[in-house]
């Protein structure tokens, strides 16, 4: 959740919600920009997964934004301007455990869902969600790497 404060994890699992507001293949590296595509159910929001958060750090030097680079999408210019977005000298780094659901969640689309957003309350919904993408050691093994990428670029 967004506060005036600043970012709260506020549930420990969610659902991923697609959006396509402010795709940017700029701010990704070349091998995630092809990825990017025009909605394919406008009016409607298309759920595929469950996300549960297994780790959380907040960041507040860049050189440790940057020690995770490799880890997710962004380049490395966009790791800077959102290191400093809005005069808020940190990022929060989030490990999830993602798990595609048996079937997409479909909902309408709603006024409160649109523009930017970055939580939606859903309410009440039902889902069956399967197996994790990465298995349990290689989510283990990635905890500990981003420990010790922290660790290290504190101490500079």
């Amino acid at each position: 959740m967004e506060t005036h404060d600043g970012f709260e994890v506020e549930h420990r699992s969610f659902l991923l919600y697609p959006t396509f507001l402010h795709q940017n293949p700029a701010e990704l590296r070349p091998e995630f920009a092809p990825l990017l595509r025009d909605d394919p159910q406008p009016g409607a929001i298309v759920l595929p997964a469950l996300a549960e958060v297994m780790g959380v750090w907040k960041i507040e030097q860049e050189a440790q934004a940057r020690a995770l680079a490799d880890l997710q999408a962004l380049t490395a210019d966009a790791i800077s301007r959102r290191f400093a977005y809005r005069g808020r000298p940190w990022v929060h780094a989030l490990l999830l455990r993602v798990r595609p659901l048996s079937a997409p969640l479909v909902l309408p689309e709603t006024p409160q869902m649109l523009g930017c957003v970055s939580w939606v309350p859903l309410g009440e919904v039902a889902v069956e969600a399967g197996p994790p993408v990465l298995d349990e050691t290689r989510l283990e093994g990635l905890h500990s790497e981003i420990e010790a990428r922290l660790g290290e670029t504190a101490q500079l």
